[in-house]
């Protein structure tokens, strides 16, 4: 077959891709056959419908019309897509997605190696269930293999990067060979469904994932790879326009559905909220309840349903009294309360002079320092073994707080377990934040790239910030700021596990302890708050042993997947509200 490249490729970037007839007729003048039209390739989440396959705009859109409920189709390569959007305007709509493209004789290769991971097709039942944890993490739509079209018929591959220490499936891609698929006359093609894991600690995951792609396709003779991107993706597309890929002047066209809705409604009030208040709106929303957002950047809304008329902070609502909130934030209160309800807590005392401190310390041998009221790990030090860091823990903590506690230290892993109606909905270990060495770049460096990564997980409430406490756990595993880290080495570089400070949480719900699930019930009650977020040192989460460090009046609902947080918190508010089916 002779390239139609040129030619095809012209009119495509100026959006006068050739009609179905005409591009039938240079098939034709080459002795080649487009094969089997229009073409619908499965990719397990839904179908790529290739536009310029299709005889007319009636038979693309009817096709996108037989979209199944769970699915997304997605109709690329559409040059006039007014004329289909005309055939079905109240169910189909243009995706707000810029379609790039690299040329093979552009691309250049990676100067840079990165290590501790490897890149392979999936094989098996357990690749797939790995590859749709981490879809359903990224909130994209999970693969059920056995709708794939198959390979020898044009259907898709999909690659997994795996990570040489433990094994993890840490980043995945899809791609489509083109001329395999629909006999493209370009030799090209595409790209889909790149996904990395939110915690992957290995730097470099997405651009070998891409460039393994790229070079996969090139060795077998293709000239170009195509790939979709949301326009406001300004992370990806730095990432492409690094590697080379250009803008191409196509459209897509999908059809309008539960999983497509904020693509086509656009940004709604909600759109202001942090991920926290956002997850219990949409779910408000999905029930029918009427949500007003009050003050969007304070993450404040009001609930009204059947007569009744609810003000929520996020998790903590009106059904939360002054008194329990309280009882929350000023951490002597919590300590006593909990305390008398016989349950496990530190050692504590209010921060006063040098010559306590250091009677505390002897005592003791390893403290905490930490402010009464403070949230989200601000001016918290753990671990600390010397007069000189406890002072100087104490200046820190004391700009959140002039009243700062001492507290016994206790090693384990941080637990956190949300209490909602005193039953328990999740439970998740909270890892803190590290990084993995290259061998090339400095802890600094390494910080900086796995904190970029963190945030964009996380809709930017979660960063691993270069203070004092961050410096000093850095230097107690015996490195600098300055310091390169070994190949494949994992440096942890913050004492506590909050999410804020780059932690990130490991769902052990269906492990907890039933000790630790009573614990929790019963230090809620004693607090007599309706929605808690307890945390507490355990040994592990399916041993009984634990001790209570604080509680959270305003927990962080999001982040549970799968646990129904949201779910659970709208039908305590509107326990007559009906689940979305």
């Amino acid at each position: 077959m002779k390239p139609l490249a040129t030619a095809y490729s012209q009119r495509l970037i100026r959006g006068q891709t050739p009609s179905y007839e005409r591009l039938q007729a240079r098939f034709a003048e080459d002795g080649s056959e487009l094969g089997a039209l229009p073409v619908a390739v499965h990719c397990g989440w839904g179908r790529l419908l290739i536009g310029h396959t299709f005889p007319d705009p009636l038979s693309l859109a009817n096709e996108l019309l037989k979209e199944r409920p769970g699915e997304r189709d997605i109709a690329l390569y559409v040059a006039a897509p007014q004329q289909v959007l005309a055939q079905s305007p109240q169910q189909l709509f243009l995706d707000p997605s810029d379609t790039l493209r690299l040329w093979f004789s552009d691309y250049r290769p990676a100067t840079r190696v990165y290590r501790g991971f490897r890149i392979r097709r999936v094989q098996s039942e357990s690749d797939w269930a790995a590859i749709n944890s981490l879809y359903l993490a990224r909130n994209m739509l999970p693969v059920d293999p056995a709708l794939l079209t198959a390979r020898h018929k044009g259907g898709p591959v999909y690659w997994m990067a795996e990570d040489e220490d433990s094994g993890a499936v840490i980043g995945s891609v899809m791609g489509l060979n083109h001329h395999a698929a629909f006999h493209d006359p370009e030799n090209g093609s595409s790209l889909w469904c790149l996904a990395v894991d939110p915690h992957c600690t290995r730097p470099g995951v997405g651009e070998v994932l891409v460039r393994h792609l790229i070079e996969h396709f090139m060795s077998r003779g293709l000239s170009y790879l195509d790939l979709s991107v949301l326009h406001d993706n300004a992370q990806a597309k730095n990432l492409y326009t690094k590697l080379g890929f250009r803008n191409l002047s196509t459209f897509a066209i999908k059809r309008r559905n539960g999983i497509n809705q904020p693509l086509f409604l656009g940004p709604g009030p909600e759109a202001g909220l942090n991920p926290y208040a956002r997850i219990l709106v949409e779910e408000a929303y999905r029930r029918g309840i009427d949500v007003q957002i009050d003050d969007a950047a304070a993450g404040l809304f009001t609930l009204s349903h059947g007569g009744r008329r609810i003000r929520c902070r996020e998790s903590l609502s009106d059904l939360t009294s002054a008194i329990s909130m309280n009882l929350c934030q000023d951490k002597r209160l919590t300590h006593k309360v909990l305390s008398q309800a016989g349950l496990n807590l530190p050692v504590q005392q209010l921060a006063s002079n040098a010559d306590d401190h250091l009677a505390f310390l002897e005592e003791h041998a390893r403290i905490v320092v930490k402010p009464v009221d403070g949230e989200q790990g601000n001016g918290v030090a753990v671990n600390l073994d010397t007069l000189e860091q406890v002072q100087q823990a104490i200046e820190t903590a004391r700009a959140f707080d002039s009243r700062v506690l001492l507290e016994s230290f206790h090693e384990g892993h941080d637990l956190r377990i949300v209490v909602i109606g005193f039953e328990v909905v999740a439970a998740a270990i909270r890892r803190p934040a590290q990084v993995t060495g290259d061998g090339l770049h400095s802890v600094a460096q390494l910080i900086e790239a796995q904190s970029r990564r963190r945030q964009a997980a996380t809709e930017g409430e979660s960063r691993i910030p270069q203070d004092a406490e961050t410096l000093r756990t850095v230097q107690a595993a015996g490195y600098e700021y300055t310091s390169i880290l070994p190949a494949g080495e994992p440096l942890v570089v913050r004492r506590t596990a909050n999410l804020h400070t780059g932690g990130c949480l490991e769902d052990v719900t269906d492990i907890l302890h039933p000790t630790l699930a009573d614990a929790a019930i019963r230090a809620a009650r004693a607090l007599d708050i309706p929605v808690v977020g307890l945390d507490l040192l355990v040994p592990a989460a399916d041993q009984p042993e634990y001790v209570f460090i604080e509680a959270n009046e305003r927990a962080g609902l999001a982040n549970h997947d799968p646990q129904p947080t949201a779910e659970r918190f709208i039908d305590l508010l509107f326990p007559h509200s009906q689940p979305a089916p």
